[in-house]
Parts: structure tokens; sequence; C-alpha cells
């Protein structure tokens, strides 16, 4: 796996130089897409064979040990034996009914842990298609909003943009949209702080507004009461400490003062012309809550014994959160060298970035097992 500079989304030139800010300074080649690709090229070289299209089932099981999967393809049912079985398919976030009660990952016994309540969420394009689009990839999203401010449909701010860098809100704030009125938020720049927006804002597949007037721009936001934008704008243009120097590499405490939410940091007026604005709802990325495991990896059952021959790693996995907040593909790297050593032969489905699923308009999974939320949108591994 090769890795680049993140230039474009974590490091600003300041004075000649490119400055990296919140922690995060390098990327996988070609993004979510491309590590899938170095990943599946891996395998091939390998001789693993990868089945697309196909359903997991159900697990194999005894009562004693895990000896494989059943599944389903092209219409056919057949079982895949195997001395283990991985299991790597992501949460349920794709499953509207398990998004909203607390149910157990499995019908063999398999101990849950982790938030169940919890998410990956994060502002996306609020006309996006409800499955996202592999074209587009992860453009959708909209990350730039420390340096805007947002407002819900009654025209009112909701949330300190500026509480930290992007890396350590954006997975929590698209939650915070959903709970708006509407299920939707605008985010407004103006002429100042539009340099700092990043490459997602240039995409054809994007709900803008522009007006040159602040008047004109408030009535251009679809379903917001355009009379308490204004009053709002007026308010927050006030409270910006504007003695404190602007620097978007740093938290540079540029705040606004006396505001019932104030903005923490990089705080600008908003009043140069044109102003943008960009509507985002919640795109549901992947959820918190899954299996229990041991350092190495074996699913317990509800004994907190090792479920003979039954590993789990990457998003499926409960409890990992705490540990690494705001980077899905560390945190399956995290959980995956055990079975690598243990397990003998794996059936995993790997977990796609550029795919969210809409947390307003997903319908229920009928499918039975936990093994997959939507496995007819993944690969499927199976023993090589």
């Amino acid at each position: 796996v090769r890795f680049i500079p993140i230039y474009g989304r974590q490091a600003f030139k300041i004075e000649g130089k490119f400055k990296f800010w919140g922690g995060l300074s390098v990327e996988a080649v070609g993004g979510g897409p491309g590590l899938i690709k170095m990943l599946t090229d891996a395998a091939t070289k390998r001789g693993i064979e990868i089945r697309y299209r196909t359903r997991a089932l159900s697990l194999l099981y005894d009562g004693v040990r895990v000896a494989g999967v059943r599944i389903r393809h092209d219409g056919a049912e057949s079982e895949l034996r195997s001395k283990s079985v991985v299991l790597a398919c992501g949460g349920f976030e794709s499953n509207s009914e398990w998004r909203t009660r607390y149910l157990g990952p499995g019908d063999i016994g398999a101990s849950p842990c982790g938030n169940w309540s919890g998410c990956h969420a994060v502002q996306w394009e609020m006309n996006a298609p409800e499955f996202g689009d592999l074209a587009v990839g992860d453009q959708f999203q909209k990350h730039s909003y420390p340096f805007a401010i947002l407002v819900n449909a009654t025209g009112k701010r909701f949330v300190d943009e500026g509480a930290d860098f992007r890396n350590y809100t954006y997975a929590k704030y698209g939650r915070v949209v959903l709970e708006q009125p509407g299920q939707f938020a605008w985010q407004v720049f103006d002429r100042k702080v539009k340099h700092l927006q990043r490459d997602e804002y240039k995409i054809r597949q994007i709900t803008k507004v522009v007006a040159d007037s602040i008047e004109e721009f408030a009535h251009k936001l679809e379903g917001v009461n355009a009379e308490q934008f204004l009053k709002t704008i007026g308010e927050y243009n006030k409270a910006v400490r504007q003695d404190i120097p602007f620097n978007p590499n740093i938290k540079d405490g540029r705040r606004t003062q006396g505001l019932a939410i104030d903005k923490s940091n990089w705080a600008n007026t908003v009043d140069e012309p044109p102003f943008e604005g960009y509507a985002v709802t919640c795109g549901l990325t992947f959820t918190f809550g899954g299996v229990r495991i041991t350092t190495e990896a074996e699913v317990l059952n509800t004994d907190y014994q090792p479920i003979r021959g039954l590993y789990a790693a990457g998003e499926l996995v409960g409890g990992l959160i705490p540990a690494a907040p705001a980077s899905p593909r560390a945190r399956c790297s995290v959980a995956s060298p055990a079975p690598r050593r243990r397990a003998p032969a794996r059936i995993e489905q790997p977990w796609n970035s550029t795919i969210h699923s809409k947390c307003r308009c997903r319908p229920p999974t009928r499918g039975r097992c936990c093994l997959t939320s939507n496995a007819s949108r993944h690969a499927c591994r199976a023993p090589s």
C-alpha cells in the first residue's frame, strides 16, 4: 500500500510552504478507491478468489465451531467449507430497522459490544443519490464547514463550526444536521474564505446558490426563514473578534463572543460578496456497534468464551471507536493482523469508503443474518 502527503485536504500554503494541520499528513494513493484497488491486486497475486454479487446467508455452525458459510450467488445457494471464517463486512448502516433498535449481532450467540446507538455520520450533499455514485466517490461530502457558518431551516446557527479541526468533528456533525428541522442545513461562505474550500465543492453534482447581496442570498436558501437568517448574520458579524488574527493551520482562537452558540475558531464576518450556500444532509458512513472479540480477534459468545473458528475485523467489531474516532481504514487495519496469522482461510467483504447510505431513506434489510447489511453491493471473499 502506497501513501502520499494530503496536500489538497490537510495543508495550506503559508509563505511558500505547505503546512499540515490536525495530526494527519498522508493518505493512501487514490484515497478509498485506490486503497481497495491495491488490496484487491495484492489478493489476486496471492491466488485469493473474490466472488462478487455473492450474499452471505448464514454461518455453518455445528454448536462447537464455525466451519464455513452458506451463500447465494446468481440465485443458487451453496456452502463454502473452511477451517475458520473472518467476518469483515462492516456495520449495519444500510438497515433502517437495525438503526432504530438494539439487536444482538447474529444467530449463533455472539456477544454485542460498542456503542450501538452511535454512528459515523458526515455532512453530505442534500440531493445525492441514495447509495452514492462510484464516479463521484466521496466528493458528496462537504468538509470545509469550519471556515463557514451552518444554518438550519429556522435561519439560525445550531453548532460550533470551529470547535476543533475538521478531523475531529466531521464524523459527528452529520448527525447534528440530521437532528435539525427537515434534516438539512446550509453551509454559508463569502469571498474571504472561498479559497479554503476543498475540491469536493467544485463538482457538478451539487446543490448550490450564489448571490451578490446578502438579502438576495437569504431568499435563495430554499427552506430557510430568510428574515431570521438575516438577523443571524447581523448578530454573528458583530460578535466576531476581528482583533484576533485568522490562521487556518492552527486553532487560532479567532472566535465570536456573546452568542447563544459561539464559534471557537476561524470566525470571519460574512460580508464580502459573492455569498455561496451549499445544502447538506446527513450521510451515514458506518455504525459503531458490533461483536466482541479477544486480542487475537476471536469472536466471543455471550458467556465471553471464544467461538471456535470465528474471527472478526474492521467495522463489524464493536468498541473500537474510542481508540480511533476518525479513521475507519486504520481501525480495519488494527483489528486485522490476528485473523491473518491464525485463520487459514477468510470470508470477508471489503469496506467501501465511496458508498454512503442516506440516513432518512434506506429501506430495512430483510436478511436474517448480520453477516452483512447489504451484501448485494459488496464483494464476498471466499477461501482460496
